[in-house]
Parts: structure tokens; sequence; C-alpha cells
């Protein structure tokens, strides 16, 4: 009885996982965290060190703001890095991380931005121009009748000259 619960499992998971848009997700989440790391890395290699300069030579990642000032290296020194608060367990706020963590999602987040605008541009549909009316409205009963006729066909009145076909 479990080996026949067991196959069925087995055969409604194979469907599952080989549906067509579970393989798209995999594949894009896979690609995502790539393109992530590929950001990640923009950021903290190539944008952040030219601002660090620029700011007086402060290293981003290291910017953290000491939540107890009074908390020092073991051998008596002042913490200046995460690494140093990191390695004697100081709480602080990493605001150097969190900076290039939000740097790191705009660039990400505009990229998604730009590749969705490209996608919805190549989906939007040409409209076709209106086909040409091929009948007119009877000024008397406003019925509709074809654009060559004389005469009404619902009214029988008598119409103005047809209009060029």
């Amino acid at each position: 009885m479990r080996r026949i619960l067991l196959k069925g499992f087995i055969k409604e998971f194979k469907e599952f996982a080989m549906r067509g848009n579970v393989i798209d997700l995999a594949i894009g989440v896979v690609i995502g965290g790539a393109f992530g790391k590929i950001v990640t890395s923009i950021v903290n290699d190539i944008i952040m060190p030219p601002i660090g300069v620029l700011l007086g030579g402060v290293n981003f990642k290291d910017l953290i703001i000491k939540i107890k000032p009074d908390m020092r290296m073991p051998d008596g020194s002042e913490i200046t890095t995460l690494a140093d608060a990191n390695a004697v367990g100081a709480p602080v706020l990493a605001i150097g991380q969190f900076i290039n963590t939000m740097i790191d999602f705009l660039i990400i987040a505009f990229c998604i931005f730009l590749l969705v605008k490209g996608i919805n541009w190549m989906k939007r549909e040409k409209k076709e121009p209106e086909p040409e009316k091929t009948t007119k409205e009877c000024p008397y009963c406003l019925s509709e009748i074809p654009k060559a006729a004389t005469r009404c066909s619902q009214c029988t009145s008598v119409l103005p000259e047809p209009e060029a076909v």
C-alpha cells in the first residue's frame, strides 16, 4: 500500500517539476542569484571605493556606529572596523554594509525595471488601421445601410447622392 502511495507521489512530483513554468522559475532564480553577485561586486569593488576616497578615505564596508562606545579590543585599542567589532562581539550598526546593500537593491531594481519595460515594449501590439466603413447611417431612420445606397431599405426614404466609394 505504501509503495503505491509513494509511486503516485513520485509521479505527481515529477509532473509538477517538469512543468515549463517551474523550470523557468528555477532558471530565473539561478540567473538572478548570479546577477546579484555581479551587481554586488560592481557596488563593492567599483562604485564604493572612489566614493570612499572622495569622502576622506572611508571604506564603506567598515563604516560603523558603535552602540557601546566604551567597548575596546582585547589589547585596549579602539574598535574601528566591522571585523574588529565582530571579533570582540561589540554591538554596532553596520551603516556601510547597509548603504552597500541599498545601492545593490537600487541597481537590481533599476535593471529589472528596464527589463520589464523592454519586454512590455516588445509585447506591445501594433494597432492596425480601422477598416474602411462599407455602410452609412440613414439620416431619416438612423439604420445602417450600404454606403452606395440611394434609398433606405428600412424606411424607403430617398437619400442624398451616395458618397464616392
